[in-house]
């Protein structure tokens, strides 16, 4: 019980949470990334927080003075997803590893019905029509009354889902086993093909794993109910994008929104930027300035339960 070692930290977190790290782990030294490097001896991490301040710029020289440490128990990230094979290397060495899984989650539900209005309405067309200032009125589609899908019923899921009923939509859930306190009808995730032709739109938001990997298929998109919507704001790999762009281009889907991607960038030469009926976004749909600020509060309560030995909140097995 107790943390023996030092913490690391970025200097954004020591300046604003130093209070708030004395008071969850009192007496246990820091160290501090700052601009000017390392300030305290790398040698004694014992916890470390990868927080979002640090991302992208920084990450290597934080990374680096993490791992220098064989002393490392416990690392936390403020991403919710630990795909990147860094994280198993981590797991590997039989070092703890939390997400901040939830602090993301309503920015990036938020996003999504963001765009299932703008493709259930065929906003792309509205701007196009704006833009030559041509009048072209059109009929929308409602969303109320139409069944969406939600696969992955982590916290982004089930606020999804939660948006999805305030909108007046039918909504059924998908997860690996089903808990029965979801906010919607909750199906194994292993009756994904039957919920196919019935969804008038499907949201993505479940991790990569190597059996999620290519879940959505060519096969699944010719079984997926023809016009509907595809949102994916988990991982490009989980979608075949090639089956992807016939499946738009034939009409078997409406439309997609789509922040990740099987390569990021997405190349320029991708025949998915020039779709009429798709939304692209950056795998920015989750950036809100106070993401950090709830990634960092999820490592500052875990903080204050390793210290007394209590079960960590979103760790990974």
């Amino acid at each position: 019980m107790g943390v023996k070692g030092s913490i690391l930290v970025s200097d954004h977190v020591e300046r604003h949470h130093a209070h708030d790290l004395e008071s969850a782990a009192p007496g246990v030294a820091r160290v501090v990334l700052g601009p000017d490097g390392v300030q305290g001896d790398p040698a004694g991490i014992e916890v470390v927080n990868f927080s979002g301040d640090l991302f992208p710029e920084r990450t290597q020289a934080f990374i680096r003075a993490a791992v220098s440490s064989k002393r490392l128990g416990w690392f936390h990230t403020f991403s919710a997803g630990v795909d990147n094979p860094f994280f198993r290397g981590l797991l590997d060495r039989g070092i703890r590893l939390t997400t901040s899984a939830g602090a993301h989650a309503v920015p990036i539900a938020q996003t999504v019905m963001l765009y299932l209005l703008a493709l259930s309405r065929d906003l792309p067309a509205w701007l196009d029509a704006q833009a030559r200032r041509s009048w072209e009125p059109r009929d929308i589609r409602d969303l109320q009354g139409r069944l969406l899908g939600v696969v992955g019923m982590g916290p982004i899921g089930l606020e999804v889902a939660r948006l999805g009923l305030a909108f007046r939509m039918q909504v059924i859930g998908l997860r690996r086993t089903p808990r029965g306190d979801e906010p919607c009808e909750t199906w194994p995730l292993a009756r994904l093909p039957e919920l196919l032709p019935r969804v008038d739109c499907l949201v993505l938001a479940l991790p990569l794993h190597d059996d999620t990997r290519g879940l959505i298929d060519a096969a699944a998109l010719e079984r997926i109910k023809s016009g509907a919507i595809l949102v994916n704001i988990a991982r490009g790999e989980i979608v075949d994008e090639s089956a992807l762009v016939r499946a738009l281009e034939s009409g078997q889907l409406a439309g997609a929104g789509l922040d990740v991607f099987e390569r990021e960038p997405l190349p320029e030469e991708s025949p998915l930027w020039g779709q009429p009926n798709v939304i692209i976004t950056p795998h920015s749909s989750g950036t809100n300035p106070g993401n950090w600020e709830r990634a960092n509060r999820i490592f500052l309560h875990n903080l204050a339960r390793y210290a007394r030995g209590a079960e960590l909140v979103n760790e990974v097995g």
